[in-house]
């Protein structure tokens, strides 16, 4: 089954963490990323930029209202996902207790995927 594992944190938190702090989370996340990509189970990893880069096109309205921002004022916001390929549930909140002991505090939110189009692998997107 495919799991999306949605990371969700304050993002003031996050940002105020120094570049040793930030790296040493990164290291950690790394090596759990590097395990699962050579079991064959880990899809696309994205850290999103903070919610000051976003811009939410909001549809309750004609025309559409392009608004700065996230769509809703949360205490945690989502910073990054995980597609995991893993044989069920169980074994998808393996992964994400274990992304949690990596990153302390936050949230991870695991959630099926009910449809993936997974593009080419062999294609980099950059900015």
């Amino acid at each position: 089954m495919l799991y999306a594992i949605l990371c969700y944190h304050d993002e003031n938190t996050v940002c105020a963490w120094s570049k040793e702090q930030d790296e040493a989370v990164m290291g950690k996340l790394m090596g759990i990323q590097q395990r699962l990509a050579q079991e064959g189970k880990l899809g696309p990893v994205a850290r999103l930029m903070p919610t000051t880069a976003a811009t939410t096109l909001r549809k309750d309205r004609e025309p559409p209202l392009v608004i700065d921002g996230p769509f809703a004022e949360t205490k945690e916001q989502l910073l990054g996902f995980y597609l995991v390929e893993v044989a069920g549930l169980d074994e998808a909140l393996a992964i994400a207790k274990e992304l949690g002991d990596a990153n302390p505090g936050g949230a991870h939110e695991v959630r099926p995927v009910g449809y993936a189009h997974m593009g080419d692998p062999g294609k980099a997107i950059t900015s």
